[in-house]
């Protein structure tokens, strides 16, 4: 994936697993003890500098709807998860305004080099 690429760091596995909202929400309850919908859960089975080994699960019914509230393809909001988790992976955070402010603009960045690049 150019994205890690570029970032600087390596892969091994990532597989990216699309779902529905009820599978996640399960998911997020009982591995994160979120009782919350969410777009996307990313696990990283690995630690430290190693290639990342990952799961990342992604609600194709979250992804309807966010594409539907900002106007876009489901094809595009599908790209930014993706690269959403990806970011996550590369030790990106997004809890404060500061932290969301620049995953949004790396999102954005790696958006924008999609017909250069694969995701």
């Amino acid at each position: 994936m150019k994205t890690i690429q570029n970032e600087g760091g390596e892969y091994e596995t990532i597989n990216f697993i699309f779902t529905s909202d009820s599978y996640l929400h399960k998911i997020n309850i009982d591995y994160l003890q979120h009782d919350t919908y969410t777009d996307i859960i990313t696990f990283e089975y690995n630690e430290g500098d190693l290639p990342i080994i990952s799961d990342i699960y992604i609600s194709i019914d979250r992804c309807k709807e966010n594409a539907k509230v900002y106007s876009i393809r489901l094809r595009d909001e599908i790209h930014r998860i993706i690269i959403h988790g990806v970011l996550h992976l590369l030790s990106y955070k997004d809890k404060t305004k500061k932290d969301k402010e620049l995953m949004t603009s790396k999102e954005d960045y790696y958006l924008s080099l999609r017909s250069e690049f694969e995701l």
